[in-house]
């Protein structure tokens, strides 16, 4: 399959997706049947977007039809998409320019990079690939999450850890929550690579290993990344409440540099630089 026929196939299961969890009564519609109060008919989405049902049921086929970005913006207000979902939608139809297609994806952070990441001692960080793929982190990220350093390279995938390494689901007591968002800013950040080998495989793996996986991949959530406070229940020092920020340097747009700084109102600083000053240990993956 072609990346192209790829994308239409994302952005037909999309839009179904979204399409399928509409409140009817949010847009003045009654129910269907009497009974069913969400989802929306091919048809209503066409009459509410101003096309016709049959360039409407073709955009959800997949059919290579060029639709401009008046009628997607159309659409998209008719689905009441968040910004996120808008652009993702964009970016799948060819509206974004799919520059990540451009550059090899770097498996291993460029030195600068690292040594940024190094004198960056105190706070847990790593460097991340667009799909997802850790190509450097510091010391302190390896004393919060020790299975970084340990793990073969095929699997050092932030996606593949989350819903494959049991660590990762004990470190994160609300994992189910933090899983579903991290695969709905993949999915976001996704869509000008799908299609590619790496990202294939890296799906495909994905689908056969998690179950939870396949339940997130197949609602089409769709979020764009933001800062914010997250909890990791670590072994050695208890819970630990840090700032997930994220930035990417100007010469290396195709990487993305995840710090954790600790929450100042909380005791996270002096947990953390006990857990700094702690000898290291291994975390266990089974």
């Amino acid at each position: 399959m072609t990346i192209e026929r790829e994308r239409r196939g994302e952005l037909g299961a999309f839009l179904r997706a979204r399409r399928n969890q509409l409140v009817r009564a949010d847009l003045g519609l009654p129910p269907i049947g009497g009974k069913r109060t969400s989802g929306l008919r091919r048809e209503e989405v066409a009459y509410l977007s101003g096309v016709s049902v049959t360039w409407y049921t073709w955009l959800e086929q997949g059919r290579d039809i060029h639709p401009s970005r008046q009628v997607l913006d159309a659409v998209a207000r008719t689905l009441r998409l968040s910004v996120a979902e808008h652009t993702y939608l964009l970016t799948l139809v060819g509206y974004s320019p799919p520059e990540p297609n451009v550059r090899p994806i770097p498996r291993t952070a460029p030195a600068h990079v690292q040594r940024l990441l190094d004198a960056l001692e105190g706070f847990p960080s790593y460097a991340i690939a667009p799909d997802w793929f850790i190509s450097g982190w510091n010391t302190a990220y390896a004393a919060l999450y020790p299975n970084v350093a340990t793990v073969p390279p095929g699997d050092r995938n932030l996606l593949w850890l989350v819903f494959t390494d049991p660590y990762v689901r004990e470190l994160l007591p609300d994992w189910e929550i933090t899983s579903r968002r991290f695969l709905a800013e993949f999915r976001a950040e996704a869509g000008p690579r799908l299609g590619d080998p790496s990202y294939a495989q890296l799906i495909e793996r994905l689908l056969d290993a998690s179950e939870e996986f396949r339940a997130g991949w197949k609602s089409h959530d769709i979020e764009g990344f933001a800062s914010r406070e997250r909890v990791f229940h670590h072994p050695v020092v208890g819970d630990l409440h840090l700032e997930h920020h994220r930035l990417a340097p100007s010469d290396q747009p195709d990487l993305h540099l995840v710090i954790y700084t600790p929450v100042l109102t909380t005791d996270a600083p002096d947990r953390l630089d006990r857990l700094l000053r702690a000898p290291r240990r291994t975390a266990a993956s089974t």
